[in-house]
Parts: structure tokens; sequence; C-alpha cells
């Protein structure tokens, strides 16, 4: 509900706008890179796409083989229909192990389902690995970027972060540069590997035949998240599933390529069973659904191929305008535009589609929400009503060819400096742009005037 307040707030953050600029000169640039290296980049996204979709089209049985493997190799499998009940078997897993002290991996389902608060309060302590989250987590902010969570923040950020959560250390120490902060945070999170009794990664993609699950990293904290203690708890959503590391192979070149513009990434952990250093190790795959078997069979159900690459949220003209807080949800961008959260955020200029790895029609996805909050009375009465007038006139060719000439006519007159900026209905969308005044001709009689 306050999108519209947030937006206009991050367009004001000159900070954040310089954040943002980042997206196309980082994340956009290497994506293109890699992609021209790899030659045949629109045969791999094919390849990948009908691995999902033979994952999704087969969860059921993919997901009952996932679980006997995991459980061939000494590990059990948890299953969480909603996110309540992915907090409550996390916490009876880490109090059977007698955790009090928890290390994470990145992991959006854990922010999906509000893990880390629910674990405060039930006495724990989480401490997130991952670089980005280990900064948001001191800010106690959300992540605004699906694999970059503090990507919204500058170096200065956070060291005055790192300065007011690193009291015990030296005031007078350097930290302008960006290896300086890295290696104080190495030093804090050291003494949390070291003393962790549970370690909580996600998974990018799970073999259903060898029980496994992949994470792919850069910073290696994922190995030290799993390896040093003797609990291991992967918690990840039920689509993540696929046949066999053979798919896992294509859609990791799908994903880094996508995501960071990488061949591959630093590390890519392999994890089936309990691989702890210490006497006792657990290995516990929790299965949240949390609304994902719901899209199957729905003119959504494409969204589930998803590999949380970000790169619809890295070209997204809407997202690196505002950033990802502005949208109020777990997953911003077009991807999170196509769960249903705030399906109008976008120009449907389909640069998402054209970019996401294994293809997902996003904007007609986003359409169908549209469709769903119009037949649910969800949109706003202006909007619907403009919508409506609109309708009627491109009905009717002769009325919307006559009201055509009329108001390219209208707007030549009353634009200003070349420009439109007002008209009835449009409030919203003149706040922040203006419209180029068309020249008092419409397309059609023009291209007549050519032909």
């Amino acid at each position: 509900m306050s999108f519209n307040a947030a937006a206009r707030d991050a367009l004001a953050d000159a900070r954040l706008q310089n954040a943002l600029a980042r997206l196309k000169t980082h994340f956009a640039l290497r994506r293109q890179e890699a992609v021209e290296r790899y030659g045949d980049f629109e045969g791999l996204r094919e390849a990948g796409k009908r691995i999902r979709d033979h994952a999704i089209a087969n969860l059921d049985t993919l997901l009952e083989t996932f679980e006997r493997s995991v459980a061939a190799r000494g590990g059990q499998v948890h299953w969480a229909r909603d996110a309540k009940e992915a907090r409550e078997v996390v916490l009876a897993i880490l109090n059977g192990a007698g955790a009090r002290t928890v290390t994470k991996g990145k992991s959006m389902v854990s922010e999906e389902i509000a893990l880390n608060p629910y674990l405060e309060a039930n006495g724990l302590t989480p401490v997130e690995t991952d670089l980005g989250e280990y900064i948001i987590q001191l800010r106690d902010e959300p992540p605004s970027h699906i694999i970059a969570p503090a990507f919204h923040l500058d170096k200065e950020q956070v060291e005055e972060t790192f300065r007011a959560a690193h009291a015990t250390l030296d005031p007078a120490r350097s930290l302008s540069e960006r290896q300086a902060l890295v290696a104080e945070a190495r030093t804090m999170l050291r003494a949390s590997f070291e003393a962790a009794d549970a370690g909580i990664t996600g998974a990018n993609f799970l073999s259903a035949e060898d029980g496994a699950a992949v994470i792919v990293t850069n910073e290696g904290n994922g190995d030290l998240t799993r390896l040093l203690p003797p609990t291991h708890i992967v918690l990840t959503g039920i689509e993540k599933v696929v046949r066999d590391l053979d798919d896992v192979a294509v859609l990791l070149r799908l994903l880094t390529r996508s995501a960071t513009g990488q061949e591959i990434s630093s590390y890519v952990s392999i994890m089936s069973g309990p691989t702890g250093e210490r006497e006792g190790a657990a290995f516990h795959v929790v299965l949240v659904d949390n609304g994902r078997s719901k899209l199957i069979g729905t003119e959504a159900q494409e969204v589930l191929r998803c590999i949380r690459c970000s790169a619809c949220l890295n070209h997204c003209p809407i997202y690196g305008a505002i950033g990802g807080h502005a949208y109020g949800a777990t997953y911003p961008g077009p991807i999170g535009s196509a769960l249903g959260n705030h399906p109008g955020a976008s120009t449907f200029c389909g640069r998402c589609a054209e970019v996401c790895p294994v293809k997902i029609p996003l904007p007609r996805i986003m359409r169908h929400w549209r469709a769903r909050e119009y037949a649910d009375g969800l949109q706003p009465k202006a909007t619907v009503a403009g919508l409506s007038l609109w309708a009627f006139a491109a009905k009717r060719p002769a009325l919307y060819r006559l009201g055509a000439r009329v108001m390219a006519r209208l707007l030549k007159l009353t634009g200003r400096n070349g420009a439109v900026h007002a008209m009835p209905l449009m409030n919203g969308w003149f706040a922040v742009r203006d419209f180029p005044a068309p020249q008092g001709k419409t397309f059609q009689e023009q291209w007549r005037e050519r032909a």
C-alpha cells in the first residue's frame, strides 16, 4: 500500500540513485559479455527451459525421489506447507540439537518466512555470513536485491555501519577501502563460524536422483556454514528440484552467467548427507511450499521456473529507478510482480523476458495478475474508468480515429516546450515524467500521406 510513497522517496535518494546506476555497468554489462563469450546461449536457454518445465510437470515424483535419496545417504527431509510450519520445523531441529548460535548462508526462503526474528524471539542467535546479508543484518534492513542484498548501499554507508556495530575495535582504524571492510567482516565472522552449533543454507538446486542440494557462492561462507557445525539445515522451496546433476550442470551455466557474468562461481558445493567435521553430524532438508503448489495449473505456473539469477531485476527500468525496498516484498522487480506483488509496477517493455535464462514470460504473467486485480475490483477507480473509456473507443474504429485526431491536435496546442505535463485521470503517470507533445497528426494520417 505504501509503494507510491516509497517509490517517490527512492527517486529522491541521491545515494540510492548512484548505487542503482551500477546495475548497467556491473550486472547488465557482465551478463552481456558472458553471453557473447558462450556462443549458443539461446540453445542453452531452451535446454534450461525444458529442464525446469519437466521438473514442474513432475514435481510430485521428483520430490518423492529426492526424499528417498536423502534418506539413503543418512539425511532427513521435512515438509512445510507454509511459512509458519517452516519456522516451527527449523526451530524443532535446532532445539533437538541443543543449538543456540546458528550461522546462516544466504537464503531468500529464510527471508520469505521471516526466520531470523522468529529464532531470536525463541532465544537463538542467527548470524548471517554472506557479506551482503551480514551488512543488512547489522543495519536491521531487508535485502534490496536477490543476489546482492546490500546493493543499495555505498562503501561509506557500510563503513558507518561497521564502526557502529564493531565498537570493540580500534576507532582509529582505516576503513576507507573495500578490502579493509571485507577483512573486518571476515575477522568478526570467524568467531561465529567456530562457535556455531548449527548452520543453515539455502539451495540453488536439488538433485532428486542424488539426494543432493547444490549451492553457489563467491565467498566460501556456504562451506564454512555447512561443514563446521554438527547440524546442517538446507532450507529451500519445493520448486528447486530437478532430475539429476546433469540437469544441474546445465542450469549452473545459465545461473552464473545471468547473475554475475561469471562462467562459474568461485564455489559450487554439492551437499548430500551428513558431512560435518564434528561427531554426530546431521543433515536436514526443509522443503517449503508456501503457496508454490497453488501456482501449478494456473496462468502463473511458469514463474516456478525461476532460478533466482536476478537478471530481470538488473535490466528492469522500474527496479533500476527505485531499487528493491520500495516494493515492500521479499522478491522485488519483475519476478516479484509475476508472483502477484505490484503487477502494475512494469512498463511492459519486455526486457525481463528477453534476458530470463529460462524464458519465463514475465509480462504475460503480470498481465494475468492485473486481470485478477481488475476482476476483484482492486484497481483504482480512476484507472478502471480511464481504461473502460479507452476500451469503448477502441472497439469502435471510426470513433477511435476521430478521438485520436482530436487528441493529437489538442495536445499539440496544450503542450509547452514540446511536452505535455498533465492530462485528466493520469496524475500518477505525470508525477515523475512528461509526455512528448504530438505534432498535430495521428500515425494513421501520417502513414496515408507517405503511402
